[in-house]
């Protein structure tokens, strides 16, 4: 259970961090620990929310680390500990999930007892638990119970870079705010950028306190020209500085440090690879301030030997959608044979690319989000010359190239050491690339959309490979969804109706053929291909792939059904469903007391609303979609839920009998119920307070509806009549 927890060991990627920027220095984080603020939040009961910020480079990642370290060497035996360190550039943890992962993994690893709050739920969904559309829901139940624990003794829970947290970073300040109010035993630390977003959800957390970095300059400048010190310090020694040379070093960094911890870093970094006699004529060649050493660096890209192959790296490593590792960059990059055959080679030249990248294992990161908000901004035009458009166009069309190269049936059958390895990101993320690269907007671009084009040779050869692929990868969610995107921009074809034709089959093949394929990904050469229409064109394309030991096959019929999908999920009778006003989400209702919301294209369980102690009868979004209403007959209640995070928002008591219908107003403003106690109520959708009670029928009322400029409300009864 703990091993299936465990995302990443917060432990380790403090130490990772602390390695990086040259080791921790007490001196130069000790100030914040007698500041009033921070002696505020560690003695007063009700100050429970610290909230450090700062601009980028400001040295708040470390200011944890040396938090993380007084907290455990102070506080008692019994006192929990828990910390996650954000990081945009690293996909592993950069979201709202795993980040509850992280904390509760230290959590628990510290006081195992607690793992009985997850194996309640572990031991009936095992892995999926943590890796499933409702992870977040779950762990967000399963974090808050932990901190409720009456076992539990004092805990002090820390989150670095909220503002690299870029998915679902509005679910995990709701949580912190939510959480952070609910005990004093249970204290908070987060840090961030100086985000107004950030700001407006963290106002609404009561008992916090707010420690800027630019209200601390003094402090702040102090603790770099210690931290600045201690690496000319280091730099002397490993590089045989004489005086001179150190003194200039220590004089320069200090002059235009700019109390930025991240300048340093990256200035020494460079100076590392300096040679000791060049140092003093290198040395003036590094501005002061993140922007000009930014610059710098992209200028001494410019003028090196290697700036076009330099530029294209960091523009696909800027637009992709995770990092990638180093043979995926040989894919998506054009990059010269002799160096992309030798991993070493490509190291070489990933180190050339400036400061802004850096390598972890195989895998290629941008060394702080700072630098990837620089290419997009300050270096657009040397990176991307012809746009982000061209850029997204050039992924796409090496995706295509490398899968029709190295897909194939059964992928794992012959000994490679990851036949996927090259290609893996490709097809995930191809599909998204040519959407982003905007192909209807360009006559060069929609040549792969057209009869004949790459899209539909790649169709034709190797669809059933990619699907194959899809699930090795355990992403044929994403292949349910891309299929729909490329189906979108044909679309927009009038001249391509061939192609058209192939893109509505292909799609209906993997719709109807998901939960087979997933489960068992060659399988699409077997019962997806005989339990496809006569006249599907995918089963034609590879008819010789069927299986030849079968000799007496299904009748299926020429046509696909008119079913698109069926959607498994409910123990119980299904009572009412209901699209989201944007169609991209589905929400059902049943006898099993559960409220679910689905991917309206894949199919996917996006969530399950857990809440109700009875059947739940009818669900209505609200037209602006962000919220979802549920009745049911448990105390005659009626739920409101945020469709994206599944908190509960209100529930709503008053009826006598059970509810039966619910329905809000065009305007989203109201929402109506319809009930068996005769009645309707309108309430305030905010508020949830009951606005007026409709009383006239003489029987079970059991729908309800608003009239489209929500002035008027219909009710039908078991009387037989209808009121407005």
């Amino acid at each position: 259970c703990l091993a299936d927890l465990r995302v990443t060991d917060p432990r380790d990627d403090k130490k990772r961090i602390e390695k990086t920027m040259g080791g921790l220095l007490k001196d130069s984080y000790k100030w914040i620990l007698d500041h009033a603020d921070f002696q505020r939040w560690r003695n007063d009961e009700q100050s429970r929310l610290l909230w450090i910020k700062g601009d980028p480079g400001k040295g708040k990642t470390m200011l944890l680390c040396g938090i993380v370290n007084e907290l455990n060497n102070s506080m008692t035996k019994t006192d929990q500990l828990s910390y996650f360190f954000c990081q945009a550039t690293d996909s592993r943890i950069r979201s709202a999930t795993t980040v509850l992962q992280g904390l509760l993994y230290l959590l628990i690893d510290q006081q195992r007892s607690l793992i009985s709050h997850i194996r309640k739920k572990y031991d009936h969904a095992g892995k999926a638990l943590f890796e499933d559309a409702n992870a977040w829901v779950a762990l967000s139940e399963i974090f808050t119970n932990i901190l409720q624990d009456s076992n539990l003794n004092t805990t002090y829970v820390i989150i670095d870079a909220l503002d690299e947290c870029v998915v679902d970073l509005s679910k995990l300040l709701d949580f912190i705010v939510q959480e952070s109010c609910v005990s004093s035993r249970v204290k908070w630390i987060v840090s961030s950028r100086n985000w107004p977003d950030i700001e407006e959800r963290l106002e609404r957390a009561g008992h916090k306190v707010r420690l800027s970095l630019e209200l601390n300059a003094e402090s702040v400048s102090t603790a770099v020209s210690i931290f600045i010190q201690n690496r000319v310090r280091q730099l002397a020694k490993r590089k045989d500085y004489d005086d001179k040379t150190r003194d200039a070093v220590l004089g320069h960094l200090s002059l235009h440090a700019n109390d930025t911890f991240l300048w340093v870093a990256l200035v020494c970094q460079n100076l590392e690879d300096t040679l000791r006699w060049d140092t003093l004529a290198k040395l003036n060649a590094f501005p002061p301030g993140l922007d000009s050493l930014y610059e710098r660096m992209m200028q001494q890209i410019c003028n090196s030997g290697y700036a076009d192959l330099c530029k294209r790296i960091l523009a696909s490593t800027a637009i992709v959608y995770r990092p990638i590792t180093l043979e995926e960059l040989t894919s998506l990059t054009e990059i010269p044979e002799g160096i992309a055959n030798n991993l070493q080679s490509l190291r070489g030249i990933i180190g050339l690319c400036g400061s802004f990248l850096t390598i972890r294992g195989d895998t290629v990161y941008f060394v702080h989000q700072s630098a990837k908000d620089f290419l997009f901004t300050n270096a657009f035009n040397e990176i991307f010359p012809s746009g982000t458009e061209e850029a997204h166009y050039i992924v796409f069309s090496r995706s295509l190239q490398v899968m029709s190269k190295t897909l194939r049936r059964d992928m794992y059958s012959l000994p490679d050491s990851d036949p996927l390895a090259a290609s893996r990101y490709s097809c995930i993320y191809w599909v998204n690339h040519l959407c982003d690269c905007n192909p209807n907007s360009s006559a060069h671009h929609r040549i792969d959309l057209r009869d004949g084009g790459a899209i539909e040779n790649f169709i034709r050869k190797k669809y059933l490979h990619w699907l194959e692929a899809l699930s090795l990868c355990r992403s044929m969610s994403e292949g349910v969804l891309a299929m729909a995107k490329l189906n979108a921009l044909a679309q927009r074809r009038a001249d391509s109706p061939i192609f058209v034709e192939l893109l509505q089959d292909a799609r209906l093949f993997i719709m109807y053929h998901v939960q087979a394929i997933q489960n068992s990904p060659l399988q699409v050469y077997v019962s997806a291909l005989i339990f496809s229409p006569d006249r599907s064109l995918i089963r034609s394309y590879f008819k010789e792939e069927e299986p030849k030991w079968i000799s007496i096959k299904p009748a299926i019929g020429d046509q696909w059904s008119a079913c698109l999908q069926t959607l498994e999920g409910h123990s119980d009778c299904v009572h009412s469903v209901a699209f989201s006003h944007d169609s991209t989400r589905l929400a059902s209702v049943s006898s099993d007391k559960r409220v679910k919301i689905w991917d309206a294209s894949s199919g996917e369980c996006l969530q399950t609303l857990e809440g109700h102690s009875d059947w739940v009868r009818s669900v209505a979004f609200s037209h602006d979609s962000t919220r979802l209403a549920s009745a049911s007959y448990d105390e005659t209640t009626v739920k409101i839920w945020d469709a994206s995070s599944g908190e509960c928002l209100r529930t709503l008591k008053g009826h006598s009998n059970s509810v039966r219908s619910v329905a809000f107003s065009h305007d989203s403003t109201r929402l109506a119920s319809a009930s068996s106690d005769k009645t309707v109520k309108i309430w305030d959708a905010s508020s949830g307070e009951c606005l007026q009670t409709l009383k006239g029928h003489s029987d079970c009322v059991r729908l309800v509806a608003f009239s489209h400029d929500s002035a008027q409300l219909a009710s039908v009864s078991d009387n037989k009549t209808v009121k407005i």
